[in-house]
């Protein structure tokens, strides 16, 4: 056996970084994950709201009602009018790491920006990146490449006070990127519900709210609500709730305009305040699953020393505020239940009602249990892998689940699997349509259960033993069927799975096109007919109908490390009870209409 190589460590091993060489060599520390801008948390959109950040705190601190924005190619605009950056520091602020005014609370009490870090970031990590402060009548500009600047300037200006910046994000750091115009236009409508009358321009579109949190529960769900919703509003503390037919809870939770992704402090208190506030104001002892199964809210609150987990800011560590925060919410919603009573009874009834399909589902999840074990002590279905996700410890997020259709391809996955990493759940048929059951429905199909089981998602999607749940289905029309029926699952009972990126298509080639010398899979007519001019007329081609007719020598690679996947995304996500009604619910006339008023005939192919 070789020895292993020592590596000597010295004095000559011990490196210190510029500011600017460690937000570029460590990227991830400020702005989380880097991305392509697929993902509504990729680092782009994390470059944008630094910038629109600054204008933000402006409006909060009473200067600039209006923010323009405007991206095209690539290059992001950013111009706010509030006070303008001092000019004879407008370098410093964008280049010098803790440097800014948020540290001063006479000038910014609730900044977004605390740390002197966001606007540095974004430059350290452009191409291109300009800044031009207009103050009363001068202006000071200065250019940057990749953090490094190249020209300055000062003189007269006409404009209007308030701050200009551009950047365009270096495709070193980013690569290929993109920015979705959803993805920023969900962000900018937070901006506007938090901060009530301010105007904010993109593009060609205008947001802008005066009932803030009040608007978001409004117009984000198109979910039916139970009763108008609940709302309270003050300086520092904005909330509004109501309840709708949903499964599960859903929040929106801010600290200083700052949207938590994954809340913090400030949402744990909110979601036990209105547990405590329900039950003073009914003398009951609802339990909290009871209470906010089907919640839909918004919690925004402003702090002078805000303590994030990160540097992104996406969730609130402030643990001394709990308490306080807990009794307060409690208290007004009392006193909003008292004020409302016609609405605090629909919420009561739902309440009620959800408590006693809860208990009658414990008696049908008990009896599914005691099936599940007269039949095997594991789930017949699945084979399972050695390693499994924990996301509180952070491990497994290599593991994956493939669910595939039939034996004949569980059998082709099963003998080239890597046995540490993938697991197998075999369906047996096409599953069931779950668009329109009940959850007891679940417990009652042995298929359905079984899935839950294996995923271990039936408590909670938090539990999920998989970082990756791939469908591997065949090609034709029975497997887009069902894979249909199984994305209809999962958005249907647990849509926060989708949301989070877990639930994804294995994409294997359709084609093989072959000689002797060489063997290309392709996976579109596009490829196979490229291919085919490639390898010439006299090539073998074949058409991969299902997963088992392609043998486990071959399936490895596309299970390997060059494995394909499509994510299943949710777009225009609040238009998923109408798309799931329409497409796999019982209007079987109104959906035959549709599909023969715009079915598409290929006269090339008759």
């Amino acid at each position: 056996m070789a020895a292993k190589k020592q590596v000597v460590y010295d004095e000559s091993k011990i490196k210190t970084l510029s500011s600017l060489e460690h937000i570029r060599m460590r990227t991830g520390m400020y702005i989380g994950r880097t991305g392509d801008g697929t993902h509504y948390e990729d680092g782009v959109y994390v470059l944008v709201k630094e910038v629109v950040d600054n204008g933000i705190d402006e409006f909060i601190m009473g200067h600039g009602k209006r923010i323009a924005i405007k991206i095209e190619d690539g290059l992001v605009r950013v111009r706010d009018f509030g006070r303008g950056i001092p000019l004879g520091k407008v370098i410093d602020c964008v280049s010098r790491i803790n440097t800014g005014a948020k540290y001063n609370d006479d000038v910014f009490q609730f900044s977004v920006g605390l740390n002197g870090v966001g606007t540095k970031a974004v430059n350290a990590l452009s191409e291109h990146f300009l800044v031009r402060s207009h103050r009363d009548g001068q202006f000071a500009e200065a250019a940057f490449e990749r953090g490094e600047l190249i020209k300055k300037r000062k003189g007269k200006s006409k404009d209007r006070n308030g701050t200009y910046v551009e950047f365009k994000p270096d495709p070193e750091i980013f690569g290929k990127y993109k920015f979705l115009e959803d993805h920023l236009s969900r962000r900018l409508r937070f901006y506007a519900y938090l901060n009530a009358g301010l105007q904010i321009d993109f593009n060609d579109k205008e947001f802008i709210s005066e009932g803030g949190l009040l608007d978001l529960i409004k117009e984000e769900s198109v979910y039916e609500k139970i009763y108008p919703p609940f709302h309270y509003r003050d300086k520092t503390l904005d909330f509004a709730f109501t309840h709708t037919n949903r499964f599960s809870e859903e929040y929106y939770s801010f600290v200083n305009g700052q949207y938590t992704t994954d809340g913090g402090t400030h949402l744990s208190a909110f979601r036990e305040g209105l547990l405590k506030g329900i039950n003073e104001y009914n003398k009951s002892k609802y339990d909290g699953d009871d209470v906010r199964e089907g919640v839909l809210g918004a919690v925004a609150i402003r702090l002078k020393d805000p303590v994030f987990e990160s540097q992104t800011k996406n969730k609130l560590g402030n643990t001394e505020l709990r308490g306080a925060m807990v009794t307060r919410i409690r208290d007004i919603v009392v006193d909003l239940l008292h004020r409302d009573k016609k609405s605090a009874e629909k919420l009561i009834g739902k309440i009620e009602d959800t408590q006693k399909l809860r208990k009658e589902l414990q008696t049908v999840k008990k009896m599914a249990r005691e099936r599940s074990k007269s039949v095997s002590i594991r789930v017949p279905q699945l084979k399972d892998c050695k390693r499994h996700l924990n996301k509180k410890k952070g491990k497994g997020e290599d593991s994956m689940i493939f669910i595939t259709e039939g034996q004949s391809a569980a059998g082709s996955i099963v003998s080239c699997r890597d046995v540490n990493t993938q697991a197998i759940f075999t369906l047996k048929g096409k599953p069931l349509n779950c668009c329109d059951v009940k959850r007891d429905t679940l417990y009652k199909n042995v298929e359905i259960y079984n899935l839950m089981r294996s995923l271990n998602v039936e408590e909670s999607v938090d539990n999920l033993r998989y970082q990756k749940v791939i469908m591997a289905t065949d090609a034709d029309v029975d497997g887009l069927h069902i894979r249909n029926l199984m994305i209809t699952f999962f958005l249907r009972f647990f849509e926060s799975l989708v949301r989070q990126g877990h639930l994804m298509i294995l994409e294997t080639p359709l084609f093989r096109v072959r000689t002797k010398k060489e063997t290309i899979y392709c996976y579109s007519e596009g490829e196979r007919d490229a291919a085919s001019k490639k390898l010439g007329k006299s090539c073998e081609m074949t058409r991969f109908k299902g997963l088992g007719e392609i043998s486990p020598a071959e399936f490895k690679q596309f299970i390997g490390k060059n494995m394909r996947v499509s994510p299943v995304v949710i777009d225009g996500e609040h238009s998923i009870p109408e798309v799931l009604n329409f497409y796999m619910g019982k209007n079987t006339p109104e959906r035959r209409d549709y599909i023969m008023n715009n079915l598409v005939i290929d006269q090339a192919n008759l």
